[in-house]
């Protein structure tokens, strides 16, 4: 499945955030990239405004444009506000709940441990990163030594510092999480403006 690929740590200087994780390289240069980058004063139109929050989000999650639009319009037939059901629709994707529960230490990691058949939903393996979960699904490391040797060494690496969200249950002896619930707007703390993009898309 296509996935980008690019330069990561040029992406955030761009953005000004760490979108792919902490970046020291980031911290040295807080500026835009190029040889304007510390120069520039553009102002940005409310279009280029609401392009730069869709971006953000994208690779944030790791998406591809046709694969966005799809969660927004997904979004726009639900019932309830636009912005939030396209939150929670992202937050509850397979692999950002992977990595929420800490068996990966990144996103881009959960999304390969899902694609390489490394996790079970409900009890069977599912292999599709944007499958979306529901209430009281089960999610679970296959029962593997490579996958839980994989699954136990990003829960050992993040420390206590790395907590599972509230609306999700860890049990880290069975390497085993739990969909309590549907997360809200205020537990999802978004790396972007969610309504700036539903304007760029109603346009």
């Amino acid at each position: 499945m296509a996935r980008y690929t690019g330069p990561r740590v040029r992406i955030s200087r761009r953005f000004g955030l760490p979108i792919f994780g902490p970046s020291k390289y980031l911290e040295r240069r807080q500026y835009g990239p190029g040889v304007h980058g510390p120069k520039s004063r553009r102002k940005h139109t409310d279009y280029a405004l609401g392009l730069m929050e869709k971006q953000k989000f994208r690779y944030f999650y790791g998406l591809l444009e046709r694969q966005f639009r799809g969660v927004y319009e997904k979004a726009l037939k639900r019932r309830g506000v636009t912005g939030e059901q396209m939150l929670q629709i992202l937050e509850t994707r397979l692999d950002n709940v992977v990595y929420h529960l800490g068996l990966a230490n990144t996103r881009p990691q959960a999304r390969q441990m899902v694609n390489h058949g490394h996790i079970k939903v409900n009890g069977r393996k599912v292999s599709i990163p944007s499958f979306a979960l529901k209430v009281n699904d089960v999610i679970e490391v296959v029962d593997k030594s490579a996958s839980k040797q994989m699954a136990m060494k990003s829960l050992e690496s993040g420390g206590a510092s790395r907590v599972a969200p509230d609306w999700l249950a860890l049990d880290k002896n069975a390497l085993k999480g739990v969909v309590m619930r549907i997360p809200t707007r205020d537990e999802i703390q978004p790396i972007a403006n969610e309504q700036a993009v539903v304007e760029f898309y109603s346009r």
